[in-house]
């Protein structure tokens, strides 16, 4: 059974009694992402209390709601009004076999998908929170009040946390207009480097890409049996055409045959792309790898070089996101894929594996020693007795 504070005092106090014990926490919402990043200690402490829109104002385009109010309830309120969450936060349910999560939790996880190209990350579109710190401080942080901690900027501390700093009650989101209609051009038949040009070329013209992935043959959900690039398009109908035609002449010249997505199926489509369903459908160990797009094909070659190919993979941002599934091994290529991402200036983050495979090898990308040092600091202006999330981001606290 787990504990349920009923209100932001009676959380401060169990915040402070926990932290005077040293008696570490695990935040719990919906519990849709307990699988990712390391296992963490403690007793359970729900967040189920604080539920429910509390401000909504479609015009002024913002919104307000508790920590714990489902993404679901969220999202059909948006949509009602034709509205969005524009930065396009992954469902990590294919990956985890869960329930959509909360709004809370789409913060502490910092969840951004496809449309970050355009619309930019989550950490964007955080206008403010509420949330109680590690040492039992309740803090309010944008709105019409803003209490700094220390002269952090914490929009972009709490955003990604994984509630490892605060846990948090109340979010304000900037939301934006859905898209009128939207399309997605397919270039087909060209081996990846060439699809992943494409890309990065389609994302310099003037058409306003929202969306640039790149799937290997045969990869669901396409299997159309050759490379595919897809390159998304939203807006207004009538502007979808010309913008559609231009890229079109802009990519002949590469070579390719083009094909285009109508709005059902190209919102399909970027829906199993933002939950990553390419890999998640595939049986084995998932990681995520960011990198400099003109660096994607490399990095894949390179690990394939290292003995460590990948039963699946597929890029988004360009080439700047690379998705890949590997066979269960001993250290879940950990050891590939860590000094490799470092030699390219890259991240590799292990998003689904068993809990000991995350214990053991950990989750994250290792931090250089100065950067890890500030991370601790931060870590304990917020929660100097280490009780919130205690072991989620790595071994040490």
């Amino acid at each position: 059974m787990s504990l349920a504070p009923r209100n932001e005092s009676e959380f401060a106090e169990l915040l402070r009694d926990a932290a005077a014990r040293a008696a570490p926490l695990r935040l719990v919402g919906s519990g849709s992402k307990g699988a990712l990043g390391r296992p963490s200690a403690g007793e359970a402490l729900s967040l189920s209390a604080f539920s429910g829109v509390r401000l909504y104002e479609p015009e002024e385009l913002v919104l307000t709601a508790g920590a714990a109010t489902s993404r679901a309830e969220i999202e059909a309120l948006l949509d009602a009004h034709g509205q969005e969450l524009a930065f396009e936060p992954i469902d990590f349910g294919a990956l985890f076999g869960s329930a959509p999560g909360t709004l809370g939790g789409l913060v502490a996880t910092g969840a951004s998908g496809p449309r970050r190209i355009k619309a930019g990350a989550l950490r964007d579109h955080l206008l403010g929170f509420r949330c109680v710190t590690g040492q039992g401080e309740i803090v309010k942080s944008g709105g019409r009040v803003m209490k700094n901690v220390t002269g952090y900027d914490l929009s972009k501390l709490v955003a990604g946390s994984l509630g490892t700093l605060a846990a948090l009650t109340e979010v304000t989101l900037k939301i934006l207009p859905k898209a009128e209609s939207e399309a997605t051009l397919l270039v087909a038949g060209l081996d990846e480097a060439q699809s992943l040009a494409a890309l990065r070329k389609a994302s310099q013209a003037p058409a306003d890409a929202s969306g640039l992935a790149m799937l290997p043959a045969g990869l669901r959900p396409l299997s159309l049996g050759r490379n595919v690039a897809a390159i998304r398009l939203e807006g207004p109908a009538i502007s979808l055409q010309s913008r559609r035609d231009e890229l079109v002449a802009l990519l002949a010249p590469q070579g390719g045959a083009f094909e285009t997505l109508d709005v059902e199926q190209s919102r399909g489509l970027w829906r199993r792309l933002r939950d990553a369903e390419p890999v998640a459908q595939a049986p084995g160990d998932v990681w995520r790898v960011s990198l400099a797009p003109t660096e994607g094909v490399r990095f894949v070659e390179r690990v394939r070089a290292a003995g460590a190919a990948p039963i699946a993979h597929f890029y988004d941002w360009a080439g700047g996101l690379v998705w890949l599934c590997f066979e269960p091994a001993e250290d879940a290529q950990a050891g590939v894929l860590r000094p490799l991402a470092e030699s390219f200036s890259g991240q590799a983050t292990l998003l689904r594996a068993s809990d000991e495979m995350r214990a053991r090898v950990g989750v994250f990308q290792p931090k250089p020693s100065a950067l890890a040092a500030l991370t601790r600091r931060v870590k304990e202006s917020f929660d100097p007795a280490h009780i919130l999330e205690r072991g989620r981001l790595c071994a040490e606290f």
